[in-house]
């Protein structure tokens, strides 16, 4: 596992050098990639993220919290005080376990469920298995998704439109579902779109389209539970540098500039979005639901 040394994340710093900017290498990888393969590495808040215990002794479940934004989080929910339930593929192993011992080195409890998300009994297992485990559930973190390119219409098939919008979508709607039932006054379930849901890319027709979905059933869920307590909210990341992208999520030579049409001049890393999820799962956010929170690299979202 490669942690990144970085200065301490409340230090002053310049945001146009703070990390890597392209080009970076070409790197292509078979889905769902890898966080060890990618150059420059990516930092999910390994080395530099630090907690002050804004969710102590809550019970968290995270989709995709092996890579990517999903790992940064569940770094940033352990080192706050949280339980830990996250997803992820069972091809994806290798890197689950390196979070699990990340997740325990905060004296946290980690607990690993592999499993593909497109499956609605999954989810309802999965669902199940975290709160038998955890012993409730307080925090939701739908983030697990699909991305893979196409240049046209023409080329992108059923086959990958139904399962992007499986993973996308169904999921997100199929474990929502399952878990309000487990969660009370002060819970909060946050949903990962994408600026992708208000500038859509030509080559992500069918990705950007399950982000949009995603805005419109965070607004109406937020305002179905508020009478119960519960808030929900969203995170729309510009481009962030995970696996998503060299794994089909963007084309060979898009990776190589991947970022640089940014303001900033580069993608974002992982650890620089973790401390918006754990904002709205803490207390601090009681006061926002039903929002979509931009974190784009100073893209407009909308």
């Amino acid at each position: 596992m490669t942690v990144i040394k970085t200065k301490n994340q409340y230090e002053k710093q310049n945001p146009l050098t703070q990390y890597p900017r392209p080009p970076f290498p070409k790197q292509p990888q078979e889905r769902p990639g890898s966080v060890d393969l990618m150059d420059p590495a990516p930092d999910h808040g390994e080395g530099s993220y630090q907690g002050f215990g804004r969710l102590k002794g809550r019970k968290a479940l995270v989709t995709g919290g092996d890579s990517g934004i999903g790992r940064a989080t569940v770094i940033a929910y352990a080192r706050e005080g949280a339980d830990i339930a996250f997803n992820y593929l069972p091809s994806e192993e290798a890197n689950a376990q390196e979070v699990v011992k990340l997740i325990e080195a905060e004296g946290r409890k980690a607990f690993p469920i592999p499993g593909d998300i497109s499956d609605e009994a999954f989810c309802k297992k999965l669902v199940e298995e975290a709160v038998e485990k955890l012993g409730g559930l307080d925090i939701l973190v739908n983030n697990a998704g699909r991305q893979t390119a196409q240049k046209s219409i023409a080329e992108l098939t059923t086959e990958q439109f139904d399962n992007t919008f499986k993973v996308n979508v169904y999921a997100l709607f199929w474990i929502s579902k399952a878990a309000l039932p487990h969660m009370d006054a002060g819970a909060t379930i946050i949903n990962t779109t994408s600026i992708q849901a208000f500038d859509p890319s030509e080559i992500l027709l069918d990705y950007a389209q399950t982000k949009a979905c995603i805005v419109a059933f965070t607004k109406a869920l937020a305002s179905q539970v508020a009478e119960k307590g519960i808030r929900v909210n969203a995170v729309a990341p510009g481009p962030f540098w995970t696996p998503l992208q060299p794994s089909g999520g963007q084309p060979q030579d898009k990776i190589e500039k991947f970022g640089s049409s940014t303001p900033l001049g580069r993608p974002g890393q992982p650890a620089e979005i973790a401390p918006m999820y754990v904002l709205l799962a803490s207390q601090e956010s009681s006061y926002i639901t039903g929002e979509v929170m931009g974190v784009t690299g100073g893209m407009m979202p909308y």
